[in-house]
């Protein structure tokens, strides 16, 4: 029997001066607390001496900057999978994710409509499907050890959400998602027979950005 861990690490902070919900938009970069979150889990696997033997990042620029310190902890070479990225959202390029009171414009009305699927961006179920085939792809290119998928953490809590069996709506207030966090999946061969969270960047949360759409 093969015993395989997938690690979903969420990427660190955004240098997001302006408080956009930035989504896919490219260009938007690690802060430097960012940067030092993705140092953490860095030295968090590699001080453990975690048997990590592949490490595959969303295209986006701040999952690929997250990503960079743990290949080079463990000297791999960094792999993409456009299936990790952002979840598609109509609000993007919006600043909503901060000021929430733009939603009782009607301009807006006509994404709102139904939040279970949800009807504002990408819907979960998509997620769930492009997420689980990332993690299966992952799981069978890395039997027997340990892989980290960098992504965002919708797509993450929707992955997560989907293997414990609960219901894919929710309270995004409630999401156990930090930024630079761990969500780790442990099989048993093809078998999902657990999972782990932790949070190695938790000292330097305290005061980081906490615009959603990340």
């Amino acid at each position: 029997m093969a015993t395989t861990t997938v690690h979903l690490l969420r990427h660190g902070e955004v240098h997001n001066p302006d408080r956009v919900l930035y989504g896919r938009i490219p260009g938007y970069r690690l802060s430097e607390r960012g940067q030092a979150m993705a140092r953490r889990v860095a030295e968090h696997l590699s001080t453990a001496g975690r048997d990590v033997v592949g490490v595959v990042a969303s295209p986006l620029q701040r999952a690929q900057e997250t990503a960079a310190p743990v290949a080079g902890a463990f000297g791999l070479e960094l792999a993409t999978d456009d299936r990790l990225v952002e979840a598609g959202n109509h609000f993007e390029g919006t600043t909503i994710g901060s000021n929430p009171g733009q939603l009782a414009h009607p301009r807006y009305w006509r994404y709102l409509w139904n939040p279970v699927r949800p009807s504002w961006g990408e819907a979960y179920a998509d997620q769930v499907t492009r997420m689980r085939a990332a993690v299966d792809d992952a799981r069978r290119a890395y039997a027997g050890h340990e892989v980290v998928l960098v992504s965002h953490q919708l797509p993450v809590w929707m992955a997560r959400r989907s293997f414990e069996g609960r219901s894919l709506a929710h309270d995004p207030r409630r999401r156990e998602c930090a930024l630079a966090s761990l969500t780790s999946l442990r099989f048993d061969d093809d078998r999902f027979v657990g999972l782990h969270y932790t949070e190695p960047a938790a000292a330097l949360l305290a005061g980081a950005d906490p615009v959603p759409g990340a």
